[in-house]
């Protein structure tokens, strides 16, 4: 089945899929290891699209619990990440329709903030160790989980239809997170360690 109405998917894809599991808890409809999308398909839990799905949702938690010793701008706008996160998820649950969640500008927004944060930051001159800080640390797994993620919707496009702007974003959101957890490592006044091959 294919929607092509907006409202008509927003109504269908988010209430049918999310507000159902939000408003009750316990369905019993996934008891024998299936589960729904919007387009009315049963699938099995280990379909590669409830996988992306879960995916993405593991690296919103990560988010989340990264978010608890953030503060200022930098859990700002994790916490914006967080909602693109749920727009990206939102449309993986609704496959084979047009409504866009996940907007373009939030891309262009990654590249801006990933550019301005490296101006300030040394030049690598060899690969450092994941650390630092209690902070940078946190930022460094979610990194990591992240393209988790993207390796995840690599191999969910190899067998369905998905938004390219789904993989970039992803890749773009783990140069992001390097980055930060850079800037966050120098602000904090933690040195970073080089990966020393030599020992």
């Amino acid at each position: 089945m294919v929607i092509t109405d907006p409202v008509s998917t927003f109504y269908f894809g988010l209430n049918s899929f999310f507000l159902m599991r939000v408003s009750k808890v316990i369905t019993k409809s996934g008891d024998k290891g299936q589960t729904g999308l919007s387009d009315g398909r049963r699938v099995p839990k280990t379909h590669i699209r409830i996988q992306s799905i879960g995916s993405v949702d593991h690296l919103n938690s990560l988010l989340g619990w990264t978010m608890v010793v953030a503060e200022g701008p930098v859990k700002n706008n994790l916490e914006s990440i967080q909602q693109d996160l749920f727009n990206l998820g939102g449309e993986l649950a609704m496959p084979g329709t047009d409504l866009q969640l996940l907007s373009d500008e939030r891309l262009l927004w990654l590249e801006h903030e990933t550019e301005k944060m490296n101006e300030a930051l040394p030049p690598l001159n060899e690969f450092i160790l994941p650390g630092g800080t209690e902070l940078s640390a946190r930022i460094h797994i979610v990194r990591t989980a992240c393209r988790n993620t993207e390796r995840d919707l690599v191999a969910l496009a190899e067998l369905e239809e998905d938004s390219d702007l789904h993989k970039v974003f992803l890749n773009r959101l783990s140069d992001y997170l390097f980055v930060l957890a850079r800037r966050v490592q120098m602000d904090e006044g933690s040195q970073e360690i080089q990966w020393d091959h030599k020992k």
